[in-house]
């Protein structure tokens, strides 16, 4: 017993002080990304994450953040989408307002309060180290997946489009890799949550690679009408088709009609 005590002291010791110094820089991000907290982020969501409610409706100008973890902060704070400019039904994508290094901190601070589901590394949704065999097929592995759980939101080639109540589906084409998956992981906003036990990283990671390789595919089948499908179709339809086709009816009529009255003056 003495030997096994002995022995367990020694190894702390070898041990301590590289866990001490760790613990330390991964405390002073945090401590950082508090102080970027209170200033931004805090009017919104409490100075603890607790969320913030109006005393009125019950209505709630940002949600608790305890246990969203830093994946969630990266997504929203790396897409611009918070800090918000006002309350809305969902936060539009915009121009960032912290650099990588403080969301690295906000991230850490929140991820603090509660665990959560981390920011994933470029191994869970690159295909690097994949043969070109393997990669058609996670590819097509990946466009079954999002032809069955994803194009009723983001359309068949991933325009997005309108939902109920105000919300819409954003369009991912242009999307960094790293911003989808957390998407998938934290379901931000009207998105629904499809965590590993739902997707497995290799699914996200071949959903990505899927809706990569359709931002290069060509339009086959000519003009492309922004690929929201049957809605600017019908428009330009609508608009185009049926317009020229009354337009040239007036010009028919209007020129039999020039011919008869010249035939009469004859």
């Amino acid at each position: 017993m003495l030997l096994g005590l002995l022995m367990t002291g020694g190894v702390y010791a070898v041990l301590a002080p590289a866990t001490a110094q760790e613990t330390k820089a991964d405390q002073e991000l945090i401590d950082q990304g508090r102080e970027l907290f209170l200033v931004g982020c805090s009017s919104c969501h409490g100075t603890n994450g607790e969320g913030v409610a109006t005393n009125r409706t019950g209505y709630q100008f940002g949600p608790p953040l305890v246990g969203v973890g830093a994946a969630a902060v990266d997504f929203q704070v790396g897409t611009g989408r918070m800090p918000m400019a006002r309350p809305a039904q969902q936060a539009p994508r915009k121009d960032r307002v912290y650099n990588d290094q403080e969301t690295e901190a906000l991230a850490a601070f929140v991820a603090d309060l509660g665990p959560g589901p981390a920011i994933p590394d470029a191994a869970d949704y690159s295909l690097d180290g994949l043969s070109e065999a393997e990669r058609e097929e996670a590819i097509v592995r990946g466009g079954q997946i999002f032809l069955t759980n994803c194009t009723a939101c983001h359309n068949y080639n991933g325009s997005g489009g309108a939902m109920p109540r105000g919300g819409y589906a954003p369009s991912l084409k242009g999307v960094d890799e790293k911003h989808i998956y957390e998407a998938m992981l934290t379901g931000p906003q009207a998105m629904d949550v499809f965590s590993n036990g739902n997707l497995s990283p290799e699914e996200k990671r071949d959903v990505i690679a899927y809706i990569k390789s359709i931002e290069n595919t060509p339009e086959y089948g000519g003009f492309g009408l922004g690929g929201l499908g049957p809605v600017s179709e019908g428009l330009f339809a609508w608009l185009v088709g049926l317009g020229s086709l009354v337009g040239f009816a007036i010009w028919i009529a209007a020129h039999t009609t020039r011919s008869q009255k010249n035939k009469v003056e004859a």
